[in-house]
């Protein structure tokens, strides 16, 4: 205590507003400062990160590119034009094919001999592929590659060839070829910084295709400062030597030997001067806070004042009325203080009447447990059969108080109540068939009811048709009102079939009376049971205004 006591000394309102003013605004300035120290290096390796995911998306769009030509030869390589040896009518169907597209086949032999060209007309003389070294080093490696950038000879433009050698003859090799200026569309700097520019180069580092200020053309070197370091599958490179205040993302296309790279200025805002304004902002708002904090102390002191005075008043047992302030908030307390001391008035008579109502249930609830111990006590040969015929019917009762209790004596449907009381039969619930519209009964009738229901099933199961697996028990309540009477009738029957034979019992027990004298005086009803052979009927009519809640 005493160290709370030094750390909150007692002090007026206005003290602890100023002081809690300060204890925010200090923090705030540390964590500034500690930003000051962080900011610039998160923003650079946010910068670097983003540099390296865009070089690596690039080189999934070109990998898709290379991916798509590389299945184009595999699918011309098995075509039966081909293997049959008929270039005339594969030339003819592979034109065809690549029409619409940018993309051109070549076949040759082992020598680099063009058998065939899709850019000219089939029986056009051709010579040799510009590329042979390119060629020999896809036959010796057996797999498909994407050559350097080169000059074409037939068509004159910078081109590149991805290349599928083949085992027969006479065509040894299929080339699939396209300008380099034709996938340069694919290189862009869109979603990139402006004054950035985006590349592709081949392994022996001369850019395939470019795009962006850089503006460099299809076959140019790239800077051969940069290629030796770009070493790792995907990366960035900054050296302001040779790059100065600029920033270098690439990536290798995997399975290829081409790189993407993007690269341009970092355009990196000074903060400094802004955080130096905030400091001196943040300082001079932390004076205004103090003054204004102080002012509102004041107005606060005076309020609470006021509803501590409605606070005692309430106390005593008085009824009060809400005070008017400038504050919203204490407004609210003041009209839920008045509220209170309403309710607490409303809820003294309340109690008084909960009250009234518990010793009245609870009184008809001891007249009939008294009662049914009387009928079962004239009934019993033995203390045993008394306490076990005394348990059984009070835990169909107390099912049912279960029931009213967890809807605070509002009322249970009548659904439920029967459920609730079939279910401590569960080995007989799928010998019971059940229909009949649901309602709403009420607190009475959910007991008697229960009551009925509860002598009901134990009989059948002790001796009816729950008690073999093959009897039945349809129970079932229908309106069966009349147009020319006024008061609504229920039908409630509970019919057996499928058991052992039945005799009409020598004397009445507790059970008889509760299923018949019992529930017709509940609800003013009749109730007719008939103990045929096939199995018990029992059938009570009933006034539906007895059952039902209002």
């Amino acid at each position: 205590m005493k160290l709370v006591a030094l750390f909150f000394p007692k002090a007026s309102i206005g003290t602890y507003l100023v002081a809690m003013a300060v204890a925010i605004a200090l923090p705030i300035f540390a964590f500034v400062t500690l930003l000051l120290l962080q900011l610039e290096d998160n923003q650079r390796s946010t910068l670097r990160r983003e540099t390296a995911q865009d070089a690596l998306a690039l080189s999934r769009i070109i990998d898709r590119q290379l991916q798509d030509m590389a299945t184009t030869l595999r699918l011309l390589s098995s075509s039966p034009e081909l293997e049959n040896g008929n270039l005339a009518s594969f030339h003819e169907r592979t034109e065809t094919a690549l029409r619409d597209n940018t993309l051109f086949v070549i076949a040759v032999d082992h020598t680099g001999q063009q058998l065939l060209n899709t850019r000219r007309a089939f029986g056009t003389p051709l010579g040799k592929t510009a590329n042979i070294p390119a060629l020999e080093a896809v036959m010796a490696s057996g797999r498909i590659e994407a050559s350097d950038v080169f000059r074409g000879r037939t068509s004159g433009e910078w081109v590149y060839n991805v290349t599928l050698p083949r085992k027969n003859e006479p065509v040894a090799a299929l080339i699939i070829t396209q300008n380099a200026k034709d996938l340069g569309k694919l290189v862009t700097t869109e979603g990139l910084a402006s004054g950035w520019s985006a590349a592709v180069i081949d392994e022996s580092g001369h850019v395939v295709a470019a795009t962006g200020p850089a503006n460099l053309e299809p076959g140019t070197p790239f800077d051969p400062r940069i290629l030796p370091a770009l070493i790792a599958s995907r990366g960035v490179f900054q050296d302001e030597t040779i790059l100065p205040h600029m920033l270098l993302g690439y990536a290798q296309i995997p399975g290829w030997s081409w790189k993407t790279v993007i690269w341009g200025p970092i355009a990196q805002a000074s903060i400094l001067s802004t955080w130096r304004f905030l400091i001196i902002g943040g300082v001079a708002l932390v004076l205004v806070a103090v003054l204004g904090a102080y002012a509102v102390a004041r107005q606060v002191r005076t309020t609470i004042r006021d509803i501590a005075d409605m606070a005692n008043r309430m106390g005593e047992g008085h009824i009060v009325s809400p005070v008017e302030t400038s504050v919203i908030e204490a407004n609210q307390v003041a009209i839920a203080l008045s509220n209170a001391s309403f309710d607490r008035s409303e809820t003294e008579d309340r109690l008084r009447f909960v009250m009234h109502e518990l010793v009245h249930r609870t009184k008809n609830l001891l007249t009939l447990a008294q009662a049914m111990m009387r009928q079962l006590a004239k009934q019993s040969d033995s203390v045993e059969t008394f306490r076990a015929a005394v348990a059984d019917r009070l835990e169909g009762l107390v099912r049912s108080i279960e029931l009213l209790t967890s809807e605070q004596w509002g009322g249970v449907s009548l659904r439920r109540v029967v459920d609730i009381h079939l279910h401590a039969f569960p080995q007989s619930r799928e010998q019971i068939d059940i229909s009949g519209e649901d309602f709403v009964l009420k607190p009475d009738a959910v007991q008697n009811l229960g009551l009925a229901l509860h002598e009901l099933a134990t009989n059948s199961v002790k001796y009816g048709a729950l008690s073999v697996p093959q009897g039945r028990v349809r129970f079932e309540w229908l309106d069966v009102s009349e147009e020319d009477k006024p008061d609504a009738l229920l039908r409630f029957t509970w019919e057996e079939r499928g058991g052992p034979p039945v005799t009409e019992p020598s004397r009445s027990g507790f059970g008889t009376t509760v299923i018949k004298a019992h529930a017709a005086s509940a609800f003013r009803g009749t109730v007719e049971i008939d103990f045929r052979p096939e199995g018990l009927l029992w059938v009570l009519t009933a006034q539906r205004a007895t059952l039902e809640r209002e």
